[in-house]
């Protein structure tokens, strides 16, 4: 399978591959029930809808372990790696700056 032409994936599969969650399932479940917030272009909505769309470039924010988690998708990966090779798919944004 592979993705778009202009290299947009999933941001539940997005997340599962960058080893956010265990399982896709989870993954699914966690956007579905809490949301996640995305940032393109400058504008931040909202969304509970587990096949949106992420690419390269936007901004994720979303409640992990207790914290909020802000992260810019770098690249949208073909598959689930070591977590060596997730640690590339994004880049951690520190919140305070």
């Amino acid at each position: 399978m592979s993705e778009s032409a202009n290299d947009e994936v999933r941001v539940d599969i997005w997340l599962w591959r960058a080893r956010f969650f265990k399982t896709r399932a989870l993954a699914t479940d966690y956007v579905t029930r809490k949301g996640i917030r995305i940032t393109r272009n400058g504008q931040t909505r909202k969304t509970g809808k587990a096949g949106q769309r992420v690419s390269a470039g936007d901004v994720l924010t979303f409640y992990k372990a207790k914290s909020i988690e802000t992260v810019e998708v770098l690249q949208v990966g073909e598959r689930r790696g070591p977590a060596a090779e997730a640690q590339t798919l994004y880049r951690r944004i520190d919140a305070s700056a």
